[in-house]
């Protein structure tokens, strides 16, 4: 089945998914290069930082002075993750564009992660989307482990549909279904994305998908088969979550952009852009690039043409 001729919005996640399950510390400096970098690439929505607390991820402590520094750029937005009431007014005082929160499909996830049960995730989106609404700016939510819980196993898809359901209430600008620990398949994907347009018609989806087993990117096309057009990645392909065992890298937005372009789905980033600020951050990092496009580069490559 071929991919509509359509375009794809990817949203980079680099600067906070990416970092904050690395073991080196970037300075504020870097951060804000990397950002810098990913509009130089073409990317518009940024995840540039999370207002959590310092010593649960100190990865991020350094939130308000990143988004202070990053650039203002016209039709670049800039969201902040935030987990209750005291981080997205944090992130409202900081200057972000966009709130994105974090609501739990498992219990047990949800009391590793953010010490709440899944049910107690949903009131607190509740007050974090009226800070959002006070504030006259957007608010997103990610429903975690929608996938799969690495504590609790299988998650029934009714479950992920019911959180839906109960968060689009609060009129949310989208929601994210998010594969916290990589486990999905494509056959997921298309019930989750079904079953989410019937519990909150109207409401944007997007996904978030990690390659920890290797079908991040086959998920990525099964979703944009399903009619998504919102997708999540990060440069190089690093990041994961510190709260879940094995939860590795993202899918690499510069893989993710040539994956979609020899679809002709386009994204409107420049794929060597991309491959070279993930191979730099990569570098910053002292690891291996988990992206392969900065490895093998496009095709055709310029020396193909010439033949």
């Amino acid at each position: 089945m071929s991919a509509p001729d359509t375009a794809v919005e990817i949203i980079e996640v680099g600067p906070r998914d990416g970092l904050q399950n690395q073991d080196a510390l970037l300075t504020t400096a870097a951060k804000i290069e990397l950002v810098e970098r990913s509009i130089a690439a073409g990317l518009r929505r940024i995840e540039a930082v999370s207002f959590v607390h310092p010593g649960r991820v100190p990865q991020m402590a350094d939130a308000e002075a990143v988004m202070a520094g990053v650039p203002r750029v016209d039709g670049v937005r800039y969201a902040g993750l935030v987990l209750n009431r005291r981080g997205a007014e944090r992130a409202v005082a900081a200057g972000v564009d966009e709130l994105n929160a974090v609501v739990v499909a498992s219990d047990t996830f949800g009391g590793r992660n953010q010490g709440v049960t899944s049910e107690e995730s949903v009131a607190v989106w509740r007050e974090i989307a009226g800070v959002a609404h006070s504030a006259g700016m957007p608010a997103t939510v990610t429903v975690a482990v929608a996938f799969g819980c690495p504590f609790e196993g299988e998650v029934a898809a009714a479950r992920v549909g019911e959180v839906v359901r109960r968060v689009a209430g609060e009129g949310p600008a989208e929601i994210a279904l998010a594969d916290t620990v990589g486990v999905g398949v494509p056959t997921q994907v298309a019930e989750l994305a079904e079953q989410s347009a019937a519990n909150a018609p109207g409401t944007p989806l997007r996904f978030h998908f990690h390659n920890t087993r290797n079908t991040g990117y086959a998920n990525a096309v099964a979703a944009v088969q399903a009619g998504v057009r919102l997708l999540d990645a990060s440069l190089g392909g690093i990041g994961g979550c510190p709260f879940a065992p094995a939860a590795t890298g993202n899918i690499a937005t510069e893989d993710l952009v040539y994956l979609l372009e020899r679809m002709g789905v386009g994204t409107g980033v420049d794929l060597a852009a991309a491959a070279l600020a993930g191979t730099w951050v990569c570098g910053l990092l002292g690891i291996d690039p988990p992206a392969l496009l900065g490895r093998a580069g496009g095709f055709p490559t310029a020396s193909d043409d010439a033949r």
